[in-house]
This record gives C-alpha cells, structure tokens and sequence, in this order.
C-alpha cells in the first residue's frame, strides 16, 4: 500500500473532498487479505456446516472475490478456520469459523465430504490448482504447529485428495523435513495418509502415483537415518495395519538391489575380476538383501549373455556362445547348487534362444555344454523336457534335445564322455 501512496502525484484540490477516499478503500478491499479473510468468513457463517451449501458459495465467491491473490488465505480458512500465522499457529486478533478441516469430525466420511469441497473449486477454479498444492506443502511444514486430532484429519484428506488426481505425490516431499522426521510426526501422519489413500484406490494405484514423481524409492525417508532399514519400515507399517505397504517397499528394495547386482557384476567382468572375487561380492549380497539363489543365476546369465558382441551369422554365432559360456561355467556353477537353480537357468536360456533369433539352433548345444561344465545335472533337464519347460519355440527346442535326453535315461552311471551322436 505504501509503494501505492508514493507514486500518487500531489493531489490537486477538488470539489468533492471524497474522491480520493474512495480510491483509497478500493486499493485496501484489493491488497488485504483481513477483508477479503472477513467475506469468507462471514460466508461460511451463514452457510453453517451443509458442505453442499459451502461449496456453491466457494464457487459463487469466485465470481466477486480475487481467489487468485488470495489462495493462500483461502486454503488456511477451509483447513484451519482462519489465517495461519508462520509455524502453524491461527493469527490470534483474526475472526475464525468453524467451518473448516480441523473444526470437523475425525472420520473419513466428513474427510471424504470435504475433499469434495476442495475438488469443486478447483475444478471450477482451474487456476487454484498449483496455489492449493503449495498450499499443502506448507501445512505439511506445519505439522508440529497442529493437535495430533488436526494432523489426523489433514492426513486423511490429503490421503483422499492424492487418490482422486487432485493433489500431485510430490507434496510428499514436505514430510521429509528433517525435525518432522526426527520428532515421528512424519511417520505417523504417513501411517493416516496411505491408509485413507488405499482404502480410495489400491496399493498399485499409490505405486504407480509414487513412481511418476520418484518416490517410490523414497519412503524409509519417513524415519531418522539410523531407523532406514526394510526391517524397521516393516515392522512400524505392519503394525499400523499397513501390511500392503510394508510388502511393496520390501519389493521395491528388493529390485533396487538386484539392479545394483547387475550393474555391479556386469563393471566386474568387463574388468576381467577373478571368478573367486566376483563369487564373494555376490554371495555377500544375497545374504545382505535376502536376494534367492534363483534370481540370483538369472541376473548372472543375463550379465554374462551382455557382455559380447555377438555374431550376426548363425553359423558362427555358437561356436562363439560355446567358447564363451566355457569360460564362465565356473562363475554360473557357483550359482546352480539347487535343482530349482538349474531349471531356472534352463528356463532363462530356452527364453534368450528364443528371443535372439541367431541362437535358436544353438539351444541343445549350450545345455550339453553346461551339463559336462556340471552347471546343470541331469534331473533339472528332464524335468525340464517332460513338463517344465516355456511355450516359446518348445517344439523346436524339444526336438533338438530328443536325441540327448534319450541318451541321459539310458546312459550309465558315471558315464561322463556323450557319446558322438549327441555331441
């Protein structure tokens, strides 16, 4: 207002002493928020707590007042009841109406009522969008400024807003501050919010949510770094009846570190590491992460498969697959100490013979040559012929391995050397 009073010329004096009055209540009804805190206030009033009727005056409102300077104090109104001061507070001298968020019953049905509130004036008032979001990250700030009732409340919506597409998962952001973290509010205002978020939607609906803003991996976040293990995130959710949740972080970890795995084995080799360091590091991991055996062959085949140029020429291209799965039979037998190992390493070749088209001939030739390399025995084989194998070429495959899996039912014991036929 001030900036407003200097650039004013000297007035020049007129006949009516009022003009300049006037100008100067439209300029305060325009810059401050009191009157404009004081219309919405004395509206909510009147309409009492009927949230249909508080919704057609939010959206007749919009019409006569400025929504958009004033969003903030819109939002602070329809949450708190008034004006919040810095930290959270309400401003102690303002008016307040009990028509808001905080002054409502603690239920997810009164939330689910005014997160209807809010969807229709933002649907109407397009332009409230980013202003509401901002609005929630500051509350999110806030927290520690409310009771544990209002907290409640703000959670359940905000859980119900995050489902319906009003609000953006990005808000989240705000709950890893780090004093909300360390005092537990944070973790417990998530335990409110993903309860009212998946009883909206489902676990793969938040999932899919979380992983459009990167923060799927994100969550352990919730709890002071010494507290960041799957185990305590496990336990805290599970607890509060968020078992669901638990579950997905738990994959989530999970997948983190198989991919880690990868990316890790694939540097390893192309270095050229000795195969007895390379086993050490995985084995480490596997107890580290709970990662199983199985997943654990599947990630090596496709890192040594991915180390090569391979050969266009299907001719050529499996003398050079043999000459190289020789090399690393020792590294993928350190892996294949269960039946079930070795059949999902069957299953993993059957699948990369299928799907570059160059080795579909080649199929019989590396299962013979891991079976003497002794990375895969002989029950895995035939149960993998009689039942277990994948629909993708099995005829094909099948018919290459007729001759060989006759000979392994009626080989002798011991008898190591394939005779020429099969070789």
């Amino acid at each position: 207002r001030a900036s407003f009073m200097n650039n004013q010329k000297p007035q020049k004096p007129t006949l009516s002493g009022q003009r300049f009055k006037t100008r100067k209540r439209d300029e305060k009804e325009r810059f401050d928020p009191t009157q404009f805190q004081d219309c919405i206030i004395q509206g909510l009033t009147e309409t009492g707590t009927d949230l249909e009727a508080v919704a057609k005056f939010l959206d007749a409102s919009g019409a006569k007042l400025d929504y958009r300077r004033y969003a903030e104090t819109l939002f602070d109104i329809l949450v708190a009841g008034g004006m919040l001061a810095p930290g959270g507070t309400l401003a102690d001298d303002m008016t307040r109406t009990n028509v808001c968020v905080f002054a409502a019953q603690e239920d997810l049905e009164t939330m689910q009522a005014f997160a209807q509130v809010f969807n229709k004036l933002i649907r109407r008032y397009k332009y409230l969008e980013k202003g509401f979001e901002d609005e929630v990250k500051k509350l999110l700030l806030f927290l520690k400024g409310f009771s544990e009732s209002e907290r409640n409340k703000l959670a359940m919506l905000t859980g119900i807003l995050l489902a319906n597409g009003t609000l953006n998962a990005s808000i989240l952001n705000s709950l890893y501050n780090e004093n909300l973290v360390k005092e537990g509010v944070s973790a417990a205002f998530a335990v409110k919010l993903f309860k009212s978020w998946i009883n909206e939607k489902d676990i793969n609906a938040v999932a899919v949510s979380l992983r459009k803003v990167n923060m799927d991996n994100r969550l352990m976040e919730l709890f002071p770094a010494n507290k960041q293990s799957v185990e305590h995130f496990s336990k805290y959710f599970t607890e509060a009846g968020l078992k669901e949740l638990s579950e997905y972080v738990r994959n989530q970890q999970t997948i983190g570190a198989r991919k880690e795995l990868q990316k890790e084995l694939q540097e390893q080799m192309s270095r050229g590491d000795p195969f007895k360091d390379i086993i050490l590091y995985v084995k480490e991991e596997m107890k580290k992460n709970n990662i199983s055996e199985q997943t654990v062959v599947a990630i090596i085949w496709s890192s040594v498969m991915s180390t090569v140029e391979w050969n266009k020429k299907e001719e050529l291209v499996a003398e050079q697959a043999i000459k190289h799965l020789k090399q690393y039979s020792p590294l993928l037998a350190a892996f294949t100490t269960q039946g079930q190992s070795e059949l999902t390493l069957l299953l993993k070749i059957q699948e990369y013979c299928y799907d570059n088209i160059h080795f579909m001939k080649a199929f019989q030739k590396i299962v013979v040559l891991f079976y003497k390399a002794e990375v895969l025995s002989e029950e895995p084989i035939l149960k993998w012929y009689k039942d277990a194998h994948l629909a993708k070429g099995k005829s094909v495959f099948l018919e290459q391995m007729k001759k060989f899996v006759e000979w392994l039912k009626n080989a002798e014991e011991g008898n190591w050397l394939l005779s020429s036929q099969v070789e």
